[in-house]
Parts: structure tokens; C-alpha cells; sequence
């Protein structure tokens, strides 16, 4: 009889976002006169940038004609995309990233679940906390993270790394007796917003390679920084080569979260002795993907045109506005906000010591906004929320007035 992998059933809960997405629908359904405004997941509304749908309809055009048809797409994507992220992602911010160590795929979620395939169960990771579920979650699937803890939240094997107000929600080097091998950076950060110094990722570079461990850089909303000394990779930093993988998405930069498109950067430098995490992680897709879409890399392409930059420019200054106007708002109301200024989330401390979970429902059923409770992101995140500025500038100025009328 076959037998199943029982590392699934350890999983607490359903997926986050399932779960908030069950109780905004039930709630739904019960009050359909109710307009909800949805502040939540992180979702983006703002339609394809011109320059980008051109390059979606050229290339449906391609693909209807024989001498122009595309099939398997290149493993690692094709060059065209790869050649354009490398120069302009990379090179011209200083980095030594060439095209054949970018690997593109559809989307950073998958790939910051999938890499972990290519460690040892033994190896022990390190996460924020709170931390984006994904990284956590599927370690669980794999079989690395040991016990469960329902009082505590907490895994056995995982090495929690407390995200607070004290320490402006950045993560401090782990201490003695707790060496990760794996380790799960997000900056700008997703939930907290919050965002490191290139002279503090040095350092987390720095210590990732004195004690072996890999990081594992997801730079996902590395188009929202705004302030200088804030690093867009972690290339930037000396020594990141032999020590670190880069996850990037063009969701959030570029509305791609209906098209789906993404890369990791694997160098060549980085290994396990004598053997290369490139090479494995190139097998790994040579056997398990097929590639993204033509039509999508093409669209990609056009991310990097002198239209295409210009038009979402714009679009990322339009969610930066909605951003803007969360924080001052909540901030004048009396909240205590952070994040919002290099990251499209704000972070909140939920009032009058309400659970996140007590917040959810209350913003939901007096005001009809939805958000995400932090305690879904992990136990630090208990007693905090998570706004986000995806919405239409208009559904976000009625959402804050909503939320500066209620009375807690």
C-alpha cells in the first residue's frame, strides 16, 4: 500500500492566506450589501504597463506564425531576458552577476520553496520572525524543522530570529549554540516593511561566510526602496558571491502576479566543497521545469525598455502614494505604524492590546476592510497587522477613513 508524506500532516492550519480568504468569503456571503475593501494579500491592481502589453501581443503574434513559433523555452530562460536582468539589475549597480547564473522561472514563491531541495535534511535554517510563511512551511514539507510547538508557535529545529520594535524589526546575528546552515533574509521586508543598511547586510555576509551557512536573499520589493544606503542586492555586498542565492519576482515590480515571472541567482562561486549549488540548481530545473512561457520572458523584456522603466516608475509611485497616505493616516489616528516607505506594507501594532486575529474580524465586520493578521507571519508578529498599498488610491483613502472612525 502506498504511503503518504506524513511531514505534511505536521502542518498547523491551512495556508494564511487560505484562511483569510475563507472568512472574508463567509463573511461575504452573509452580507452581500457590503462593500469590502481589500488591503490583505499582497495583490497588485494597476493594469500591464503599456509597454508591456505591446510585448505580449508582438509575441502572441510570433507564436501564431511557423517561422516565428517558440517551444521549450532554454532551461535557464532565454537569453534575451537573462542578458537584460544581468545588465541591468546587476552590472550596472556594481555587480558581478552574469546571465547564465540567472535562472528564470515563474515566480519567486516557487523558487524560495523549491531551493531548499538542494540541501541536506540535516542542515538547520534560520528565519525572521515574523517571517513570509513559504520559507518555513516548506522546510516543514521536507521533513528539517522537527517538532512542533502549538503554545510556542515554534519549530524545534528552527532558529528564530526576533523581528520588534526594539530592534527596528531587523534581525540580530544569531548567538551562541544557534549556527544556522540556511539562512532566510527578506529585504525590504515582507510583512514588517522594514528595511537594512548595506553596511548591515555586510554583515550578515560577512558572518554567513565565516560559519558556512548560505543566505538566502529574497529581494522581492527591491523596487519600492527609496532611500539611499539601503541595498537593492545582496551583490552589492563584498564576498556575497560564495555565500549567497538571490530569489527576485516581477509581480510586484512590473503587476506581474497574473502572468507569473521570476529568476534566482545562483553563482558560480558558490559551493559545498567541490561541488557547485550552479550546477545543481541548473539539473534541478533541467529535470523539474519546463520553463516560463515565451510570450511572458518577452514581456519581461520589456520591464527593462526605456518605456517600459518610465511606465512603472509611475505605476510603483502610485502605490508608494497609497502607502504614504496608510502611514500618516493610521499614524495621526494614533496607531503605531512602521514600514511604508521602502515597502508597499505597513505594519501596525494592533490597539488596545487586541490579538491580531480580534483586529482581523473587527476591521472586517465594523469597517469591511481586510488585512493580514501578523500573527500568521509567526509569533513576534502576534499583536501586530499588515496593511498593504496595492489597492486603488481611492479604495485606500475610504479604507483609512474607515478604519480612523472606528472607536477601540
Amino acid at each position: 500500500m502506498f504511503k503518504i508524506n506524513e511531514n505534511y500532516l505536521k502542518l498547523p492550519g491551512s495556508y494564511l492566506f487560505s484562511a483569510i480568504g475563507k472568512k472574508v468569503n463567509a463573511y461575504s456571503a452573509a452580507h452581500p450589501d457590503k462593500k469590502i475593501i481589500r488591503l490583505g494579500i499582497g495583490d497588485v491592481t494597476q493594469p500591464l504597463a503599456p509597454a508591456i502589453l505591446e510585448a505580449l501581443h508582438r509575441a502572441v503574434d510570433e507564436m501564431g506564425r511557423a517561422e516565428t513559433f517558440r517551444g521549450y523555452a532554454p532551461d535557464l530562460g532565454y537569453e534575451f531576458l537573462r542578458s537584460a536582468i544581468a545588465g541591468q539589475d546587476y552590472q550596472a549597480r556594481g555587480c558581478e552577476i552574469s546571465a547564465d547564473e540567472i535562472f528564470v522561472s515563474d515566480g519567486a514563491k516557487c523558487d524560495s520553496a523549491n531551493i531548499q531541495e538542494l540541501f541536506s535534511l540535516d542542515n538547520r535554517i534560520a528565519v525572521c520572525d515574523p517571517v513570509y510563511p513559504v520559507y518555513v512551511d516548506s522546510n516543514v514539507m521536507a521533513g528539517r524543522t522537527g517538532t512542533y510547538d502549538s503554545a510556542k508557535e515554534t519549530w524545534s529545529d528552527v532558529i528564530y530570529m526576533p523581528c520588534t520594535a526594539d530592534n527596528a524589526f531587523a534581525p540580530e546575528l544569531p548567538g551562541d549554540g544557534q549556527t544556522p546552515d540556511l539562512i532566510y533574509l527578506c529585504f525590504p521586508n515582507n510583512p514588517t516593511g522594514a528595511v537594512i543598511s548595506k553596511a548591515r547586510l555586510q554583515e550578515w555576509v560577512d558572518y554567513a561566510n565565516r560559519v558556512g551557512a548560505v543566505i538566502l536573499f529574497d529581494a522581492a520589493y527591491e523596487a519600492y526602496i527609496s532611500e539611499p544606503d539601503i541595498p537593492h542586492s545582496i551583490y552589492e555586498c563584498e564576498g556575497a558571491r560564495t555565500c549567497a542565492i538571490e530569489l527576485r519576482s516581477f509581480s510586484k515590480n512590473a503587476g506581474f502576479t497574473g502572468l507569473r515571472l521570476g529568476f534566482t541567482v545562483v553563482p558560480k562561486e558558490l559551493k559545498c566543497g567541490d561541488v557547485s549549488l550552479h550546477g545543481m540548481w541548473a539539473r534541478r530545473h533541467g529535470t523539474k521545469y519546463n520553463g516560463a512561457p515565451y510570450i511572458v520572458q518577452r514581456a519581461g523584456e520589456a520591464v527593462y525598455s526605456p518605456e517600459g522603466k518610465a511606465q512603472l516608475k509611475e505605476q510603483i509611485a502610485a502605490y508608494m502614494k497609497n502607502a504614504a497616505y496608510i502611514f500618516n493616516g493610521l499614524k495621526e489616528a494614533g496607531y503605531t505604524v512602521s514600514g511604508g516607505v521602502n515597502s508597499p506594507y505597513i505594519w501596525l501594532k494592533t490597539p488596545g492590546g487586541m490579538s491580531s486575529w480580534e483586529f482581523f474580524d473587527c476591521l472586517l465586520e465594523q469597517v469591511n476592510v481586510v488585512g493580514t493578521p501578523g500573527s500568521g507571519f509567526g509569533p513576534n508578529g502576534e499583536g501586530y497587522f499588515r496593511l498593504t498599498a496595492f489597492g486603488s488610491y481611492e479604495n485606500t483613502v475610504e479604507a483609512v477613513d474607515r478604519i480612523r472612525k472606528l472607536h477601540l
